[in-house]
């Protein structure tokens, strides 16, 4: 299935710094997954821009950003996810930014924007997001295992607050979701 059967055109335009493949949900109503591949900066973020438009024109609402293969993105480029967050939640919609790197992440943590957006480890806890309608999955989020943003290593955190990496001593919180931030 390529990504003009799932939206009439959408390969029409393309750009060789970020490649986008389109995978639908079935199981939840307007659900679909972006798999990015590449960098988002000032140079493409309109291409970025105008694909996305056009999902959304679609009818898709529930929009799933798999990051795993994103290795940049600009603060050009986290205006537009915020963009596309306050296109749809009106529309019922949501956007959850799936498996991203943590050189991504931190630019998202050093912009301040990591708060506003759902940040999942995995497709399954993404679509459960939306099949519970935009409402948090609530189960016991302690202990949780995790990466360390800046190291890599994995750490273990069994209630929120602040916490020094054992490995690169950076200081780290941990909110009562579960989310990491630095400082």
């Amino acid at each position: 299935m390529n990504n003009n059967s799932i939206i009439p055109g959408f390969d029409d335009e393309k750009d060789d710094s970020l490649k986008i493949r389109l995978e639908k949900i079935d199981e939840v109503n307007g659900c679909i997954v972006l798999f990015l591949n590449g960098y988002i900066d000032t140079y493409n973020s309109s291409f970025f821009q105008k694909r996305v438009t056009k999902i959304v024109e679609a009818g898709f609402f529930k929009l799933i950003f798999n990051c795993s293969a994103l290795n940049y993105v600009s603060s050009t480029g986290i205006g537009s996810f915020t963009a596309f967050l306050k296109t749809v939640k009106p529309k019922g919609g949501d956007v959850v930014l799936l498996e991203i790197q943590p050189k991504v992440y931190e630019v998202f943590q050093l912009l301040g924007f990591s708060q506003f957006f759902n940040i999942k480890d995995n497709l399954p806890d993404s679509i459960a997001f939306f099949k519970t309608s935009g409402q948090e999955v609530k189960s016991e989020v302690f202990p949780k295992i995790f990466s360390c943003p800046i190291c890599s290593k994995k750490l273990k955190a069994v209630k929120s607050g602040r916490f020094r990496c054992s490995e690169c001593k950076t200081i780290l919180a941990i909110d009562n979701n579960g989310q990491v931030f630095l400082g």
